[in-house]
């Protein structure tokens, strides 16, 4: 059957999507939308919005959405081609012709669908009969409630390398081997895969039987493994298969999450416990399909692995599988077990509760993935850092999305850093001491700064008290107005009263503001600024520093001045680069990174140190 793009879109478009929801659900007309109480989870409050013009529903709840096919096969448990049959079936649309040979292999599944069936019903009976005691005594031993055995389908297969066929005698033989049952071995007659073992059937999306794995019983059977599943067939591909998902589908609706383990054995044991999310995949580490089909649940399943080593390795390769999958809003999340612990013996040893407790603890897989490389090796030479970080650049090169690529690399990186690059002890600072040299002795220095010069140093990017003192400087040295003016009117000043009072005094350069054409002296400052309801500034005004410029008639005012006026524009610049310097450093961490941030950061102390020094020159008068 040829199913194009453009005939499902025409599909789409005949199909009133708000008329077929509201077969099943309660819908109310919202504007150009329809609204209801989601069918996937328990509301009270409507959030579940069905859009025609679009062709698709959402609920801002749960996160359900899809189309008309997708609500058939989610809500209504359709197959796909069932679904499309019966919408094409109201929307008056013939369906193409099927392929003969896609005809013949829907046949043929139908066929060995029929066999799985039957093949359960006599696993089920074989349990209830004399023969089936061992197995239902080791359920018992599991503490498996009756309604749990009936509910998962447990049954036995015989001890016998022919009862299957015998019991399944209407179907050929070739069909008992296509479905896994039987195996050829050359040489030798056909024989039952599965004999002596407790049976647990393995269902698709629509909780059709399609494989089957057996528990051994027989303990003194040390030849034999301890767990066997079907091998790939026809209806089943075990790296596409997720077990329970159609038990899990319906309840991850209601909790809002997916719990994987390792086995299906685990499964049942949380099931058991009420917790009826849970899946595991089938004998292999989770495949990037199985992972897909998950997230079409939830955006974020749950990944719960036993705490010893092999499940470390397991979650590492869950991990690895992922990375080059994610997607914004979609991840994973990793729970630990204690070591030593399944889920069911956590379950029988501490209760339910422990279980919740270890599934709320669960980690988002950054945090996993550093913490399984960081334990996979010393670090504790160069050479080992270095080859974490590699490793961990490795894993990142692997994600597909850019966005999280790089959050990663950043994540990633800043607990690298933490790790190799330790913040070190420095020596407790001495007041009024410095050191004579590298590694000297601590010798009497310079009296300590004023408290209101230390904070304005650590006072980073406020510049209001150095403006202010430029200022003041200005009307009392007005003749170096001129040289400064093309400097200061570049600068940027949000503070509305200082900002007037720069352009005021800018403007006396172009010829003199007092009329007479001659350089301007203090007197004349003052009176012109009055008159545009301006005045100098105040010792407030600059945080108490008493530069020595203010003095205009002190030795090198002038240069001190100029001096003053580059700090003014250099400290905004210097603090600017380091800002951008950081920040390559957060998404690079490299050396050249490090050492331009380490540049610039001793640029800045400095030219704050300056402002310091500046600040004091008067302080003792």
């Amino acid at each position: 059957m040829s199913l194009t793009p453009q005939w499902l879109d025409e599909l789409r478009a005949r199909v009133s999507l708000s008329a077929l929801i509201g077969r099943s659900v309660r819908v109310t007309k919202a504007g150009r939308e329809f609204k209801a109480c989601c069918p996937f989870h328990n509301e009270k409050t409507p959030s579940f919005t069905i859009n025609d013009e679009k062709g698709f529903y959402h609920c801002f709840g749960c996160g359900a959405h899809g189309d008309a096919i997708r609500w058939m096969t989610d809500h209504q448990g359709l197959p796909f081609l069932d679904a499309v049959k019966e919408l094409a079936a109201s929307a008056g649309m013939e369906v193409p012709a099927p392929d003969p040979r896609a005809a013949r292999r829907a046949e043929e599944q139908k066929s060995l669908h029929d066999v799985m069936a039957a093949a359960q019903a006599f696993f089920v009976k074989s349990l209830a009969e004399d023969q089936g005691a061992q197995a239902r005594a080791y359920l018992a031993s599991r503490g498996f409630p009756a309604g749990i055995v009936k509910e998962f389908g447990f049954g036995y297969a015989p001890d016998s390398r022919t009862a299957l066929k015998e019991a399944l005698s209407q179907f050929p033989e070739a069909m008992l081997i296509e479905a896994g049952l039987r195996i050829v071995v050359e040489g030798r007659d056909p024989y039952d895969r599965f004999r002596g073992r407790l049976m647990l059937p393995i269902c698709d999306p629509r909780g059709r039987v399609i494989a089957f794995g057996g528990r051994i019983l027989d303990k003194t059977k040390t030849d034999a493994p301890k767990y066997l599943n079907s091998p790939d067939t026809p209806l089943f591909d075990k790296g596409r298969t997720v077990y329970n998902l159609h038990r899990a589908s319906p309840a991850s609706r209601q909790s809002g999450r997916v719990v994987v383990v390792e086995g299906y054995m685990d499964v049942v044991a949380l099931a058991a416990a009420g917790i009826g999310e849970a899946v595991a995949p089938l004998g292999t580490a989770l495949t990037e399909d199985q992972i897909e089909r998950l997230w079409r649940l939830v955006e974020t399943p749950l990944l719960c692995f036993d705490g010893d080593a092999a499940g470390q390795r397991a979650a590492a390769r869950a991990i690895v599988r992922a990375l080059p999958l994610l997607r914004p809003g979609h991840s994973l999340q990793i729970a630990v077990l204690p070591a030593g612990l399944d889920p069911d013996d956590l379950i029988k040893q501490r209760g339910a509760a422990a279980m919740e407790e270890v599934l709320v603890a669960a980690r988002p897989m950054v945090e996993v993935l550093w913490d399984i490389e960081r334990a996979a090796g010393p670090v504790t030479t160069p050479e080992d850092k270095a080859g974490l970080k590699a490793r961990l650049m490795a894993h990142v090169e692997t994600i597909g999305d850019n966005d999280i690529k790089g959050l990663y690399r950043r994540a990633l990186l800043d607990r690298f850093g933490e790790l190799a690059y330790p913040q070190r002890e420095r020596p407790a600072f001495q007041p009024g001491q410095r050191r004579s040299g590298p590694g000297g002795k601590w010798q009497p220095g310079p009296p300590p700064l004023p408290a209101a010069v230390t904070a304005r140093m650590q006072a980073v990017g406020e510049r209001r008290p150095l403006l202010a003192a430029v200022l003041a400087g200005l009307i009392v040295q007005p003749r170096e107005i001129a040289r400064h003016a093309e400097t200061l009117a570049r600068i940027e000043v949000p503070d509305p009263a200082l900002a007037a009072l720069l352009d005021a005094l800018v403007d006396l350069v172009h010829g003199g503001a007092n009329g007479s054409g001659q350089a301007l002296e203090s007197a004349d400052v003052l009176p012109i600024l009055a008159k545009r309801g301006l005045r100098a500034p105040l010792a407030d005004d600059y945080a108490g520093m008493r530069f020595g410029f203010l003095d205009g008639k002190a030795p090198g005012a002038a240069e001190e001045l100029a001096e003053a006026v580059d700090l003014l524009v250099g400290l905004p610049a210097v603090e600017a680069a380091l800002a951008e310097a950081t920040r390559r450093h957060e998404a690079e961490f490299s050396d050249e990174t490090f050492a331009e941030q380490q540049r610039l950061l001793q640029r800045r102390l400095a030219l704050l140190a300056r402002l310091g020094q500046m600040g004091r020159t008067r302080a003792g008068m």
